[in-house]
């Protein structure tokens, strides 16, 4: 099966007339700094006209109004970890979602820490709820929200389009519950694999998927990151360089995984515009043979 990807001038996902799989890139910069040329983490699987979100950066919700999704629409939504880059607006999508008409019940799948985290968000808007449910006859949102905790990898949802597996991977020192996801669809598979450390399981989990988004992380821009970042200290540079895989050991997994497809995202450090994209992909190809590109915002990539 042929791969193909594009980057619209105007991002546009709503209206698909078939069941086809498009995996949409909202947000292409790692880390939670917010910077101008990339939002964070954030990511959709359009099937047709339902979504499935895949992490949930600052910005999500703008990225997704932007690229012409109706918020009423979301139903699924999936988390590799709880770090504030991939969870921190979880709570604000669905709430905007909401405030926008939905009115149906929304699944956060999810480590464990997941729903100690929407109690306290639900909590933190309590005010608001109350007042929106009585001013403007609202469900409340609060019996709408069901959180499902991932523990052990296997599949944690399905129905007739879309299977979703999640693989538990290291991402040290501290965080111990992370994972990555596999999304078998009628056309093929997805796999996203985000701030993971150098894992050679994870070409097992991801071996002959078509599509392969998986962290990078670009060693040589470290120096110039860590004045950005104000942070100087050796603890910070060991943090990045050990719970991150670098180009070259993305590509080793790749190719050992027999990919069709790689994209680089979660780019660490993706606010450095003076890294080209050949730059990125240098040490992939020491390794990987096959198609590879580099992830930038509102990027479209189908199977």
């Amino acid at each position: 099966m042929a791969c193909s990807a594009t980057v619209p001038l105007l991002p546009k996902i709503a209206g698909a007339q078939d069941r086809r799989a498009v995996w949409h890139v909202l947000g292409s910069n790692g880390g939670p700094r917010v910077v101008t040329n990339r939002s964070n983490p954030a990511n959709v699987l359009m099937i047709g006209d339902t979504p499935y979100i895949v992490d949930c950066g600052y910005g999500v919700t703008r990225q997704l109004v932007r690229a012409g999704l109706p918020l009423t629409s979301l139903e699924q939504i999936f988390i590799t970890h709880l770090h504030s880059d991939h969870a921190l607006e979880c709570g604000n999508l669905i709430y905007c979602s909401w405030s926008t008409g939905l009115d149906n019940e929304v699944t956060v799948h999810a480590p464990e820490g997941a729903k100690a985290m929407m109690d306290a968000y639900m909590e933190s808007i309590r005010f608001d709820l109350d007042v929106r449910i009585g001013d403007e006859n609202k469900p409340d949102l609060r019996n709408m929200v069901k959180v499902r905790e991932i523990g052990d990898s296997g599949v944690v949802f399905e129905n007739s389009d879309v299977t979703v597996t999640a693989f538990r991977t290291p991402h040290p020192p501290i965080v111990k519950r992370n994972y990555a996801f596999r999304f078998d669809v009628a056309e093929g598979s997805f796999v996203y694999a985000c701030d993971t450390a150098y894992n050679p399981a994870l070409a097992d989990f991801a071996q002959g998927a078509d599509v392969l988004i998986h962290e990078a992380l670009y060693e040589p821009g470290f120096a110039d990151m860590a004045v950005r970042s104000r942070n100087k200290s050796e603890s910070f540079r060991e943090h990045i360089f050990n719970s991150h895989t670098s180009t070259e050991h993305v590509g080793q997994i790749a190719a050992a995984a027999k990919v069709k497809k790689l994209v680089l995202s979660h780019l660490v450090p993706g606010d450095d515009e003076s890294i080209t994209d050949d730059m990125w992909l240098e040490g992939v190809r020491r390794h990987y043979d096959g198609e590879a590109i580099v992830a930038h915002d509102f990027m479209e990539i189908t199977i």
